[in-house]
């Protein structure tokens, strides 16, 4: 299977910047408020997972499930029989924030080029759920078919509300920090005491391609896949048909060569990269300009490209989520990533 880059226009003009998904706080009128404002191409529907269980990746993306809930408990969630209050209140939180979102566009009359929803990937959103019997729903075959079937349906519902409440295209980003830990059978089971199994990276690739494609059906639009781990699977998602990756770049400047590699045949093909390159935290000093462009001009630069390319197929981005900055670094973080952005395309003499 190899579905490489079946979208070959981004709906964002050149210099977008975007965040990865998170925001510090509980206020979902404020977040929407600071991305509507300082991301006026690529504004994404704010997560803000400070507000407890139901509100973190794993809780938003299972409030979307059809004919499946869960419950919260101890280590996180597991499956229920039916939806109770942990699922209502996840499914409340989610309608609220799409609320808040639609008024904050109205309220500054801004059209954005496009919207994005963020949503867990199945590999991590099966990591982090718990079957009735205490095992990580990925460790079911039926159960894992049972949920990606489940969230590709629940997404396109949710995508074709955001169009609706919008009027913009929307574009779907799958977040998978656990994806490495599950290709390598590094995840814990539950207990704690030993690994969940590795899982082959031809049914990686064939699971999440099943939800990407499902994504793409229901937006016409390039599908992007997060994952910010030191050494992402690129050529995974890309054969699972990822429109766009993003990455966090500050980590990629020791990459080894056949990750290195996998970008540079991935860019070469067409793929967009969104860079991480702002802290995610509070930095102890703001960077400069040139700073936080760095590792992106550091990275073109090793693999031989001209740096006009960034204007073509890079977004600038936070290196990960910002739950856990303070509302000042968060929104300085956005308003730098729109001057990287822009000097992407309009680079200073000095570069």
């Amino acid at each position: 299977m190899d579905q490489t880059n079946p979208v070959s226009t981004m709906p964002w003009p050149p210099g977008a910047v975007t965040g990865i998904g998170s925001m510090p706080g509980t206020d979902p009128v404020e977040a929407a408020a600071v991305v509507v404002g300082e991301l006026p191409d690529l504004p994404h529907l704010p997560e803000l997972p400070g507000r407890g269980l139901g509100a973190d990746i794993i809780g938003r993306t299972a409030a979307l499930l059809v004919d499946l809930a869960v419950e919260e408990m101890p280590s996180g969630y597991r499956v229920t029989a039916r939806p109770g209050a942990d699922h209502r209140r996840a499914t409340d939180l989610m309608h609220r924030d799409l609320d808040t979102f639609q008024d904050t566009l109205e309220r500054v009359a801004t059209a954005p080029a496009a919207v994005k929803v963020q949503l867990a990937g199945p590999w991590t959103l099966t990591s982090g759920i718990e079957l009735p019997r205490g095992h990580r729903v990925l460790t079911d075959r039926g159960a894992l078919r049972e949920f990606t079937e489940s969230m590709a349906e629940g997404l396109t519902q949710h995508v074709d509300e955001m169009a609706r409440r919008t009027g913009r295209p929307v574009v779907v980003q799958f977040d998978e920090p656990a994806l490495p830990a599950v290709l390598a059978g590094a995840l814990r089971t539950p207990s704690g005491l030993s690994t969940v199994s590795a899982v082959p990276g031809s049914d990686a690739r064939d699971t999440l391609a099943r939800v990407i494609d499902a994504a793409r059906a229901a937006t016409g639009a390039p599908v992007i896949v997060h994952c910010c781990a030191p050494r992402p699977p690129v050529a995974l998602l890309r054969a699972a048909g990822a429109d766009a990756i993003a990455l966090d770049a500050v980590l990629l400047d020791g990459a080894p060569a056949v990750l290195a590699d996998e970008i540079g045949e991935a860019w070469d093909a067409g793929t967009v990269f969104l860079l991480g390159v702002l802290p995610s935290t509070d930095p102890q000093t703001a960077p400069t300009l040139a700073e936080a462009a760095g590792p992106a001009l550091r990275l073109v630069d090793r693999l031989g490209f001209p740096r006009s390319l960034l204007a073509q197929r890079a977004v600038a981005t936070p290196a990960c989520g910002l739950a856990g900055a303070t509302q000042a670094w968060a929104k300085r973080a956005l308003t730098l990533a729109r001057d990287v952005g822009k000097a992407f395309v309009e680079p200073p003499e000095s570069w």
